[in-house]
């Protein structure tokens, strides 16, 4: 097999590729986003992919072809994913996700079949697979098809309470994914369901239950803030220093806290937004977020951000949720004001963008 052209076992929606060249004429006419990957990728030019913006300036990065392979066959050795692997592309081609599921299926020989990369995705007449990538709307709007994923993982936002509560039985393997475009997509997993926890994955890889566990060759430390630093030699010569908070459980395991650029200074407490988010995830249905406006006595005081209408009773309503968690949620947890906005301010991939929706607020 050679890991840098096209595996003889390949298909796209159920055309196989004899040349380069086909190849390439295929995605121009079915998928132009995808053209200037594989053109790149052909010439072993360094790949260019736009980092989504969700947690700054959104930035190009570039990859050499090989770091992008291993990345692919390091995914295809954690899930046991090897030749004839039936899957679902379902995210856009622009991003590195996309790309990445691109890339595993010509790396690995996989039998890919390609759908509009929607929220409600057209899988009434599909098939079956053994492997798909969504983000959690997509997971959400799509319930009633996961019985035809063996194996999902799930990546881009959090998965919240409400929806990890409805996953929890099904027989679909179902897993959250850490990693940023600079670790060319995942590089950690943490189960989300039953089925998932069950799984014995080859060379009996131990899963953390709460946390994230590494895939092959990554391990894991903390900077003198605390946060998570990255070591994956087939992916970068240096150590990867990201913003993200968390436990260290093992040298391959971690507990995800949240961002330190998001963390709220209020009356000299430190506290967590995204931590904050997950404990009160079950008063929520919508789109909610933590955050800290200044305040002349706190330096910050703590709001939650609602997507939607006003609703009446909502701040009793979290104080009740508090006074249930037996000590789960803290009273200086409950938020001091919760701002109601019609609608949030996103990055081109969908995602929150917590700095905008802030600059929303009157």
């Amino acid at each position: 097999m050679n890991p840098y052209g096209i595996h003889s076992s390949f298909t796209f929606d159920g055309q196989s590729f004899d040349s380069e060249a086909k190849w390439i004429e295929f995605m121009d006419q079915n998928y132009p986003q995808g053209s200037d990957l594989l053109r790149s990728w052909f010439a072993k030019n360094k790949i260019r992919v736009k980092t989504s913006g969700s947690t700054g300036t959104p930035k190009t990065i570039a990859f050499k072809v090989e770091q992008m392979a291993e990345s692919a066959l390091a995914t295809g050795r954690f899930f046991d994913m090897g030749e004839g692997t039936r899957a679902l592309l379902c995210l856009p081609l622009d991003y590195i996700a996309g790309k990445m599921m691109l890339i595993r299926a010509m790396t690995l020989g996989w039998q890919l079949e390609g759908i509009e990369p929607v929220i409600h995705l057209d899988l009434a007449n599909k098939g079956n697979y053994n492997f798909a990538a969504m983000i959690p709307m997509q997971l959400e709007s799509n319930l009633k098809y996961l019985d035809r994923i063996e194996n999902l993982i799930v990546g881009g936002a959090p998965v919240s309470w409400r929806l990890q509560e409805r996953i929890k039985s099904l027989p679909t393997r179902i897993y959250a994914t850490y990693g940023m475009t600079e670790t060319i997509t995942h590089i950690a997993v943490k189960p989300l369901n039953r089925s998932a926890r069950q799984k014995t994955l080859p060379g009996n890889q131990p899963l953390s239950n709460e946390g994230y566990t590494g895939l092959p060759g990554v391990s894991f430390d903390k900077d003198e803030r605390g946060c998570l630093v990255v070591r994956c030699p087939r992916i970068s010569d240096n150590d990867i220093i990201t913003n993200d908070l968390v436990e260290l459980t093992s040298g391959n395991s971690f507990i995800w806290l949240g961002r330190v650029d998001n963390v709220i200074n209020s009356g000299g407490l430190k506290l967590m937004p995204e931590t904050i988010e997950k404990k009160f995830s079950r008063c929520f249905s919508g789109r909610f977020f933590a955050a800290g406006l200044p305040d002349p006595e706190l330096g910050e005081r703590l709001i939650l951000v609602v997507e939607g209408q006003p609703e009446i009773g909502l701040m009793n309503r979290l104080k009740t949720c508090q006074a249930q968690s037996k000590g789960e949620i803290t009273k200086n947890e409950i938020p001091k004001e919760i701002v109601f906005l019609a609608k949030f301010a996103e990055t081109d991939s969908g995602k929150i963008n917590r700095k905008m929706t802030l600059d929303l607020i009157d």
